[in-house]
């Protein structure tokens, strides 16, 4: 279990430039898996596999917030990852060097967000003001190192809850990015996903963004912790398949609130079970994400989505998520 030293505030108020200064302390972060992210999926509930009408195998068309160009020698010489029957998979990995996507698929599927909408959540927030209370950047560290959903529902209430997410779509130009249905709006991690949204996402930040921004952000996705806030062990996917160093920010949702093999004290905060929306891609099936920075100097971005078939257990779906991690990861790292 990774231990933290508490943070200790010497003033109410920290300037954004010192509080993107190198890593800060942390507290060991427990969260109540509030709504949002960790919260069991209802098995009853209706499926709507997509919440707009994507392309077949969507990278297909020119998206210059990915690359001027995939690379086709690439995807010829490369070996194509084999996604295990009945899971979907959407991913993208693009080569900051070459501007270039060098591996892809579903590109622009929507999926449940789970926990991945929290980089959203951080970039709205820190742009929204240009001082952060020392206490927020507790929230903001445990959001994103140990993915605490109490901290996300926090920042999340405080930002208009969806509107986090329409802002951020229009302001990233994040077409397949939507906020959750309007009758749940404290649900953020019913928002909508796709692996081209979370690329452009990451392309933001290390290319657009205020670099007092993207140095807090990144910083604390660089430092991301084991285990969740919740007990889960969040290590699968990039962290497990692929070597440092590496940035990550991970999802999952429709597990429960118990993890199966604790990786740390879970909370032991009760999560209310919800019914099924018609509008959240997978809404009955469980979903995990790992998605983030790979290589020397940030070279690439990685996002792999998956939702895996109904009653699939934690354990399976890390095993085929870190396994298609790893193929993703070599059929498009370079040469």
């Amino acid at each position: 279990m990774m231990r933290f030293m508490p943070l200790v505030a010497a003033a109410t108020a920290v300037p954004l430039l010192t509080a993107c200064s190198p890593a800060m302390p942390s507290t060991d972060g427990r969260g109540t898996g509030g709504p949002g992210a960790h919260e069991p999926a209802s098995a009853s509930g209706r499926v709507a596999d997509t919440s707009r009408s994507p392309a077949a195998d969507p990278a297909e068309s020119a998206d210059p917030a990915e690359s001027r160009t995939a690379s086709p020698a690439a995807r010829v010489s490369r070996p194509k990852p084999k996604v295990p029957p009945g899971t979907t998979a959407g991913y993208v990995v693009f080569d900051r060097r070459t501007g270039k996507i060098t591996s892809y698929r579903n590109a622009h599927r929507p999926f449940r967000s789970a926990s991945v909408i929290k980089i959203l959540i951080a970039i709205d927030f820190l742009e929204s003001r240009k001082n952060v209370p020392a206490k927020d950047l507790v929230l903001l560290r445990d959001m994103l190192r140990v993915s605490d959903d109490d901290a996300a529902t926090t920042l999340w209430s405080r930002g208009g809850q969806r509107q986090i997410v329409q802002r951020m779509a229009r302001k990233l130009q994040l077409p397949d990015t939507t906020p959750p249905p309007a009758d749940q709006p404290g649900f953020w991690g019913y928002s909508s996903i796709s692996a081209s949204d979370v690329t452009r996402t990451y392309r933001y930040l290390l290319d657009r963004a205020d670099p007092k921004v993207s140095r807090l952000i990144l910083g604390h996705l660089r430092k991301a912790g084991k285990c969740g806030s919740d007990g889960f062990d969040q290590s699968f996917g990039i962290p497990s398949a692929i070597p440092r160093p590496w940035a990550v920010k991970q999802g999952w949702s429709g597990f429960g609130s118990t993890p199966p093999a604790p990786c740390a004290r879970a909370s032991t905060t009760s999560v209310t079970k919800q019914a099924a929306l018609p509008l959240v891609p997978d809404m009955n099936r469980p979903v995990l994400h790992t998605t983030g920075l790979v290589g020397a100097g940030d070279r690439l971005i990685m996002v792999l989505l998956t939702a895996h078939p109904a009653g699939t257990s934690w354990r399976d779906s890390v095993k085929r998520t870190t396994s298609l991690a790893k193929s993703v990861y070599l059929s498009g790292r370079p040469a």
